[in-house]
């Protein structure tokens, strides 16, 4: 059984000390002020079904609107160190099938009711019986409260990767139990209600969302702001024109290279480390890919390269394994790794009778562009390509209806076993994965599993190996989009590099600050 395919990043096992981040005295935040927080539509700029973690469609696009409303059990932190959050700490039992958090004390939601065992238990009961398929799947055989601030968790088989798995996954936001029940899922997902440093004021779905300081948030003097705005833009160049009129003091993921340029010129431009390289995924379940000469044919007429320069101006490194710089058990070279042979994919192509590939992506401008430079690519080979882009919400149908084909996604986490690391794009238990291998599985499971770092590297390195030996999904290159942000701005994933948690950071909404303000 698979073990996680929850969203997510690192860490490891032991307990956790650090409470906060810093800042140099000589940035110190100054508090008060509102901020404006631009999203680009179709990915982080959606949530059409609300902000309740267990009835979100979209999962980690959300994940900014979650981190400022309920806070998180635990964060990752600057160079993957986790910051205990709502939880003070946690331990692993010997076998790495128990799992203990520690709550921290004191704390209550906005409605004033307490945070504690009993609703951190019920919201994971509730996130694991969720059709979302964004929910936790760790093999949970029970969830208590062991006492009024503890926590415990079993599972039917070790998870070394546990805690790395709760980051940003629905069971890192804890909403109040009181509030869901009073208020019924429908009217609590318009306007939730949390423990976090900020509180709903105002939810238009999929265009604007306005918080305001919790005045009762657990850490003093945080957060710095008064006020967050986020609002829906539609697209990089809407963004950029939007920051240049005074609309907006932030962007989220920022992607496209001319404007990075343009943009640094004028804001503090933040690119964070990659840990999801691009993935050309193939569905093995239906033509043409559950041929393996099909999709050798693949690897055979794909050149990353000149797609990396004129596309992405190589802003990042070509990798050929699941993971990215900024993670955990990163390998950019993997052994036996199929190299681009344009005569190969020829005779592959002849071999086949012909190959046509239906091959969608986001609808994400640089995403398009890498597609049709696939599509190019391709023809030179004999294959003939047509191309779909789909917003976030059609592009899960796209794979829960099993009938795609050929997608360009992103495949990694910080930790490779958590959020839309290798289990989600390659594991059989995983609705956004065409493969379907039991061996691999194994692999993955084992490597999940393990709580030491160094065989859990070695372990992941054997999968890479394996996806490359049966031509699984060929992998591009590290991608990571940038945080846009005014001179002024200050904070975790803003002024200082965060690792991307599920391709892109978590910032850290209560240490974020607007001195110009």
């Amino acid at each position: 059984m698979m073990l996680a395919l929850a969203v997510a990043a690192c860490g490891g096992g032991g307990s956790s000390s650090s409470s906060s981040t810093t800042t140099p005295a000589s940035t110190a935040p100054k508090a008060g002020g509102s901020l404006t927080v631009l999203e680009g539509a179709g990915f982080a700029g959606d949530w059409p079904a609300g902000l309740d973690p267990a009835t979100n469609i979209n999962g980690a696009a959300d994940q900014s609107y979650m981190d400022a409303i309920y806070g998180e059990l635990f964060e990752l932190g600057p160079k993957g160190v986790i910051v205990n959050d709502l939880a003070t700490g946690y331990s692993f039992s010997n076998d790495a099938k128990t799992i203990t958090i520690q709550l921290r004390q004191g704390v209550k939601f906005t409605d004033g009711t307490p945070f504690n065992a009993t609703a951190v238990v019920w919201n994971i009961n509730r996130d694991l019986k969720s059709a979302c398929t964004c929910k936790p799947t760790w093999p949970v055989k029970s969830v208590t409260a062991t006492g009024p601030y503890t926590v415990q968790i079993v599972l039917a088989a070790p998870d070394g990767a546990f805690i790395d798995q709760i980051f940003d996954s629905t069971a890192d936001w804890i909403a109040s139990p009181t509030a869901v029940q009073k208020m019924g899922e429908k009217a609590f997902a318009a306007k939730p209600v949390g423990a976090g440093p900020f509180v709903v004021v105002s939810d238009t779905y999929s265009s604007e969302l306005v918080l305001k300081k919790n005045p009762d948030y657990w850490e003093k003097g945080k957060p710095y702001l008064d006020s967050l705005t986020f609002k829906t833009v539609g697209s990089d160049e809407a963004a950029y024109e939007a920051m240049l009129a005074g609309e907006g003091q932030v962007y989220e993921d920022m992607s496209t290279p001319s404007l990075l340029k343009l943009a640094a010129q004028k804001f503090n431009v933040e690119n964070q480390l990659s840990t999801s390289p691009y993935d050309l995924q193939l569905n093995t379940k239906t033509a043409p890919f559950n041929n393996k000469l099909a999709r050798e044919a693949i690897y055979a007429a794909t050149n990353f390269a000149p797609i990396l320069q004129h596309v992405f101006d190589n802003l990042y490194p070509v990798t050929q394994g699941f993971t990215g710089p900024g993670g955990i058990c990163y390998e950019p070279t993997v052994p036996g790794y199929p190299p681009y042979d344009l005569a190969k994919a020829r005779s592959l192509v002849q071999q086949l009778g012909g190959l046509t590939v239906s091959l969608g992506t986001i609808q994400n401008l640089v995403a398009q562009e890498t597609t049709e430079a696939l599509q190019t690519e391709w023809a030179a080979a004999g294959i003939k390509t047509t191309i779909h882009n789909y917003p976030l919400a059609a592009l899960i149908a796209q794979f829960t209806s099993d009938k795609w084909q050929a997608m360009v996604q992103t495949a990694g986490s910080y930790d490779p076993a958590a959020g839309v690391g290798v289990g989600f794009r390659f594991s059989s238990m995983s609705p956004f994965s065409g493969v379907h291998d039991p061996h691999l599985d194994a692999l993955l499971n084992q490597a999940a599993g393990t709580a030491q770092m160094s065989q859990r590297c070695a372990l992941y390195n054997q999968a890479a190996a394996y996806i490359a030996q049966q031509y699984y999904g060929p992998f591009y290159f590290g991608f990571a989009p940038a945080n846009v942000a005014v001179k002024g701005v200050t904070g975790p994933g803003i002024t200082e590099p965060l690792p991307a948690v599920v391709v892109t950071p978590t910032i850290l909404w209560e240490d974020v600050a607007n001195n110009n303000s």
